[in-house]
């Protein structure tokens, strides 16, 4: 791959809802330019982009893959991204070095759910839309156009028309050119068709009238009746693409490779430039993999300046330096080395210490933080569990690079349930973590619901006596303490009120200390205490048979006693939830909340969506993710936090309470 001039680069997020063919129009690119000699196909697994082995298997896009294609003297960054919604993350990674995304539609399904969401992403982005899958069978251009205009609020001006659908698809007509082109490949030029002649000129004045409002001069020019030179409508239609007043929709097949070459002419011509920034490198991380040969690899984009294979960088956000030991152009999983990456550009580091995806890397003289990555927080919670000693070992290690390699995995270890959960965007990428586990770290898990860290508190105020008394020859143990048990707001608060010595001193700790150990398991159904005030107030003790340890155990023995007479109740976690949707899902939302015991607090407005909040046991909402896609189509999104410990009572607290019992007996 020879070097390009920053004006020379074209960075394109593909983007799309699976099965649109995103992939397949990567692939049929990518032959147009003399790379391949073959297409690939997806239901082969043959594709360049889809290279990974959880990739072929399932027949869909899961990592974002990076697909250079060289053409007319231009080097196009294809970002091939996922259309399912669990890998949303990949996506954001993609859009957020990209100077513009390209949506690709199906001629048959139309607008479909993750490219509503992928452009509500884009509000700022300049865009252009393929209709793709002219070849088959109830392809229709002008619905999918009229769909367009009718979910998003935009410009959409056809500048490629088809030449007829499904088996009657035979190529594609330039407006911007008014001519067409038949056949495969680039085609065979050809002179337009009377039905088509009429069609065309209608379209070219709309792209004209685009073209007038990317420039002052031209908009007075067009509004004076003047007559726009090709230039003029070319510079004009460019700069209205830039600022994205206008979205481009062209035409094709890219599994019978017709309209693909006038797509890329298009892009290398009209698609914004990167934008450049002279002076010390500056680059961010838009994606991390492990890869079982080359190591570590760091997709970046160079913001500013260049990287050179000896430049001394730092990683900003982590604030350590690193060493650069080779820089790579990639495509798919073929690599080049190269000795240096110009601004605008994206490429490859490869076994960095310490930099992971959404990192600064920087010349160590000039470390200022560029703008990370939004990425969405994950919300399906599900416990991992070793199936040998041997994975036990292995699984901490495994999971905190499946975390370095994808931001929205998260793990954590839940004290309390002593689980380890893995948190995701949904099931599909779930399983794909455990598959991923098992084939590239050698850790088998299975999986298991994840555990609700209950709690147990009392509700009256008792006095209790706990006396540890033992002699069995020798010296013997004695520890006796009376005890105020009471309700408070805080975790946990000991006090002492013990008058004329009845307890030494040097006991008062020993008996915090047993009280602290005894909070660890409650008498309902083993939960954590807490909201317990203990004062000891009185109590005896043996000159010689006294003891820490004796103490200890007379706290327990009054602990025990004191919550089981002080009207003991169980306590559940409570979340803030904040859900997103469209307006006409609200009522599904509020109604399902009322099932699941929620206390619906509002609703906001904001734009066609509108936010509902809410308070709902964390019992319920450990599977909303599945619950929310159902229920929405897969258009809802929601984040939720820890809000509080509530009362939970009632005959779901009678069954959490004898389950607890029945596994503790179990054990």
């Amino acid at each position: 791959m020879k070097n390009y001039q920053s004006n020379q680069l074209r960075n394109v997020a593909v983007v799309a809802h699976g099965g649109s063919g995103k992939t397949s129009l990567v692939e049929a690119m990518l032959f147009n330019t003399g790379t391949l000699s073959r297409l690939g196909r997806v239901d082969d697994g043959t594709t360049v982009s889809d290279y990974h082995p959880e990739e072929t298997a399932r027949k869909m896009t899961i990592h974002t893959s990076l697909v250079p294609v060289e053409w007319n003297n231009t080097k196009i960054n294809l970002l091939d991204t996922p259309g399912f919604s669990d890998f949303i993350g990949e996506v954001k990674g993609s859009l957020r070095v990209a100077e513009g995304a390209l949506f690709v539609v199906s001629a048959v399904d139309g607008v479909q759910v993750q490219h509503e969401t992928i452009w509500d992403m884009t509000p700022n982005l300049p865009k252009i839309v393929v209709i793709n899958k002219m070849d088959r069978e109830n392809a229709n251009f002008d619905k999918v156009v009229d769909e367009l205009k009718d979910k998003f609020q935009a410009n959409f001006v056809p500048i490629q028309l088809p030449i007829g659908s499904f088996n009657d698809f035979k190529g594609v007509v330039s407006v911007i050119g008014k001519n067409a082109f038949e056949g495969e490949g680039k085609g065979k030029e050809t002179s337009l068709s009377n039905d088509l002649t009429d069609q065309v000129e209608l379209y070219y004045e709309t792209l004209i009238e685009a073209a007038a409002e990317g420039d002052d001069d031209l908009t007075m020019k067009y509004l004076e009746g003047e007559e726009l030179t090709a230039d003029e409508i070319s510079d004009g239609f460019q700069k209205s693409l830039a600022m994205g007043k206008v979205v481009p929709v062209l035409a094709c097949s890219a599994t019978k490779n017709i309209g693909v070459a006038q797509i890329l002419d298009f892009i290398a011509e009209y698609f914004p430039v990167p934008k450049v920034e002279d002076g010390p490198v500056s680059s961010l991380v838009f994606k991390t993999i492990a890869d079982p040969y080359v190591g570590k690899m760091n997709f970046f984009k160079v913001f500013r300046g260049q990287l050179k294979n000896d430049t001394p960088i730092v990683n900003v956000s982590k604030d350590k330096p690193e060493k650069i030991s080779q820089i790579l152009y990639v495509r798919g999983k073929t690599s080049v080395p190269t000795e240096t990456v110009p601004c605008g550009d994206l490429a490859v580091l490869v076994k960095l210490q310490d930099t992971s995806t959404g990192d600064t890397l920087a010349h160590k003289d000039k470390t200022e933080l560029l703008d990370g990555i939004d990425f969405p927080a994950p919300t399906l919670t599900i416990a991992v569990l070793p199936k040998s000693k041997n994975d036990e070992d292995k699984l901490g290690d495994a999971l905190l690079k499946l975390m370095d390699e994808d931001p929205t995995v998260k793990i954590q270890k839940n004290t309390e349930t002593k689980q380890t959960l893995l948190i995701t965007m949904g099931e599909a990428q779930t399983q794909i973590m455990v598959d991923r586990l098992k084939k590239k770290y050698g850790v088998d898990v299975t999986l298991e619901e994840a555990r609700v860290p209950y709690r147990e508190t009392i509700r009256k105020k008792v006095e209790v006596e706990g006396k540890h008394k033992k002699q069995s020859g020798g010296r013997g143990q004695y520890g006796h303490a009376w005890i105020r048990f009471e309700p408070t707001d805080e975790h946990f608060v000991f006090g002492e009120e013990v008058f004329g010595g009845a307890v030494p001193r040097n006991f008062f700790p020993a008996v915090e200390k047993g009280l602290r150990e005894a909070l660890e398991e409650g008498v309902l159904a083993g939960f954590p205490v807490t909201g317990l005030k203990a004062t000891l107030y009185d109590g005896s003790y043996h000159p010689v048979d006294s003891s820490e340890m004796a103490f200890k155990i007379a706290a327990h023995l009054a602990f025990k006693k004191g919550c089981e007479q002080a009207s003991p109740v169980l306590l559940e976690p409570i979340q803030n939830v904040e859900v997103t949707v469209p307006e006409n899902f609200m009522g599904d939302i509020i109604s399902d909340f009322n099932t699941k015991r929620g206390r619906v607090l509002g609703t906001e407005p904001m734009g066609k969506y509108v936010i509902v909040r809410a308070q709902v046991p964390l019992s319920e909402m450990y599977r909303y993710a599945i619950d929310l896609k159902s229920m929405t189509q897969g258009r809802g999104s929601f984040t939720m936090e820890f809000s509080s410990y509530e009362e939970f009572s009632g005959r779901e607290a009678e069954m959490v309470i004898k389950k607890a019992k029945e596994e503790k007996e179990a054990k």
